[in-house]
């Protein structure tokens, strides 16, 4: 009997830990993610920087502000942004919505303050919290909002290429 109450205290022990290593205040997401890796399900895990010259950017701003970009490494050294996303993004109590989609539970957990996971659809990712350079975080979203191309130009580009 006293086996089994020892073992119970420990698995108690262990997951009053382990919920406590994961209980970190929403704001800590503000500020610059990158993709640490990636894996499909089914797939070889990919690990995201120089090796595979690859990587995914987000931003997080305090009010709201989202932004979203692949950064590809060339074979000939140049780094290409590629936006993908710029908009808003809510997060509260686990519950993460972006670009005004549906909230989504865990979609980003906690490992610890600087490291997310989570999965998008069938693909698995770790994130990593980092320091960027200003001019850095600066480019990348002038890039993002950038492809937020307005209505007018929009409608211009359609009646003048796509005749």
């Amino acid at each position: 009997m006293k086996k089994v109450l020892l073992v119970m205290a420990m698995a108690l022990v262990s997951a009053l830990q382990v919920n406590a290593q994961t209980k970190i205040d929403d704001k800590e997401l503000i500020g610059v993610w990158v993709m640490e890796s990636m894996q499909y399900e089914g797939e070889k895990k990919t690990i995201c920087g120089k090796e595979s010259g690859y990587t995914q950017f987000k931003y997080y701003g305090a009010d709201g502000e989202y932004a979203c970009a692949q950064i590809v490494l060339t074979k000939e050294g140049k780094v290409v942004v590629m936006p993908h996303e710029y908009g808003t993004y809510t997060f509260k109590d686990g519950w993460y919505s972006e670009m005004g989609r549906t909230a989504i539970k865990d979609a980003i957990v906690w490992v610890d303050k600087t490291t997310t996971k989570g999965t998008w659809k069938n693909r698995h990712d770790i994130w990593k919290k980092r320091n960027l350079p200003d001019k850095v975080v600066k480019h990348i979203l002038a890039c993002c909002k950038a492809k937020n191309t307005p209505d007018d130009i929009q409608q211009a580009i359609k009646q003048n290429m796509f005749k």
